[in-house]
């Protein structure tokens, strides 16, 4: 039996790493910074013949979503990335991958969206997409990135949703941090050769994403966000699947560090929540009991296991890395409100909006932001 492979790489490669271990048959690509070099490493794959995959260098965005949308309604496994003003440009298609029941699985390299113009990363392009159907994970580290690509695909062909598998540009994209890669007979028995039940073949015609009346339309709709809400049992029964086989964990909805009886609770995603663990640790230090609260999964937000999760009487510091434009604060600090009201009526969330643009997020700011937001009383 092979053993585990360790090696140092990018987020990005490690995006690349699990589309080849995930064997997809279609990848239609377009460069975008800080994305580029996924796409760049998958294309090298398939000239190298070690990825059998057709490519697509397409035009735009747009285009790519489209073609992405037309390989999975043939029965391919389908993969594809952007960052920020691309994914907005691909906001039309979104709609139809998600409403076809579609299980494409993208990478949204996190970065800001203009105007101004910046290459930095901030949360607002994978957040102004919640509405289009796709579910959304975010992932801190570069074995999160891997991991979940992979579990990713399982729940989508699972349940016929695509996925968005969103990380921080530069900060995980581009660093150097140790990535596991299991055998890829092992991943083999996680994830077989997808097998649609329904697709589109000349030799049997079918008609899809036709035009429909209003009796026929809202049940689709209906039945995609009552199967978006149902794919949290599958989330955690991929995750524990995958660590059956490979012995590695990044799975459940929920991520937690000291929470257990914390009384001052950080609530992030993405790569501010991995530096909050140092924080969190300063805090401790200083005598706080602190804890970290990281949603993994953000489409559907995981509202059931955070409520399970906050400690009684918790105050709960919410850092957000967007704006919730027409309302004070943050789009996280007003889901965590929406899943705790009427529910735990002993939790006070006070929120700030931090890092835009890819401002640095050390964990002494960070942690000197907590301390001043348990000072103030508004």
């Amino acid at each position: 039996m092979k053993a585990a492979q360790v090696i140092m790489e990018t987020g990005n490669q490690a995006a690349a790493l699990a589309v080849k271990y995930a064997r997809v048959d279609v990848v239609p690509g377009y460069p975008i910074t800080p994305q580029t070099s996924i796409m760049e490493a998958i294309a090298a794959m398939v000239e190298r013949g070690e990825l059998h995959a057709r490519f697509i260098p397409v035009e735009g965005e747009h285009s790519a979503m489209a073609a992405a949308v037309a390989a999975s309604a043939a029965g391919a496994r389908v993969f594809t990335a952007t960052s920020a003003n691309g994914l907005l440009y691909m906001h039309e298609v979104l709609h139809m991958a998600a409403g076809g029941r579609l299980p494409v699985v993208m990478v949204n390299v996190n970065r800001g969206i203009f105007a101004p113009w910046t290459l930095w990363a901030d949360h607002q392009d994978s957040f102004s997409q919640r509405d289009t159907g796709w579910m959304q994970f975010h992932c801190s580290s570069n074995q999160e990135v891997f991991n979940t690509i992979l579990q990713a695909y399982r729940v989508a062909e699972q349940i016929n949703i695509p996925i968005m598998v969103n990380y921080d540009g530069f900060a995980v994209s581009h660093c150097l941090m140790p990535l596991t890669l299991p055998p890829q007979e092992d991943i083999d028995r996680f994830l077989p050769p997808y097998e649609p039940e329904w697709r589109l073949d000349p030799a049997h015609p079918s008609s899809f994403s036709n035009v429909t009346n209003a009796p026929e339309y809202a049940p689709f709709r209906q039945m995609l966000s009552e199967d978006i809400l149902a794919a949290i049992p599958l989330v955690k029964q991929a995750a524990r699947e995958y660590q059956e086989i490979t012995g590695m964990w990044d799975g459940d909805t929920i991520d937690t560090y000291r929470l257990e009886d914390a009384e001052v609770v950080a609530f992030a995603i993405n790569s501010m929540a991995a530096e909050l663990r140092l924080t969190i640790d300063t805090l401790r230090d200083q005598g706080i009991k602190a804890g970290l609260l990281r949603p993994r999964l953000v489409v559907p937000f995981p509202a059931e296991d955070i409520i399970a999760a906050l400690p009684p009487n918790a105050q709960v510091m919410v850092l957000d890395r967007n704006y919730n434009f027409g309302h004070p604060g943050g789009i996280l600090a007003a889901e965590l409100k929406s899943a705790l009201f009427g529910r735990r009526n002993d939790i006070t969330v006070k929120n700030r909006v931090m890092g835009i643009g890819g401002l640095d997020l050390s964990h002494r700011f960070m942690a000197a932001e907590i301390l001043a937001m348990m000072e103030d009383n508004a």
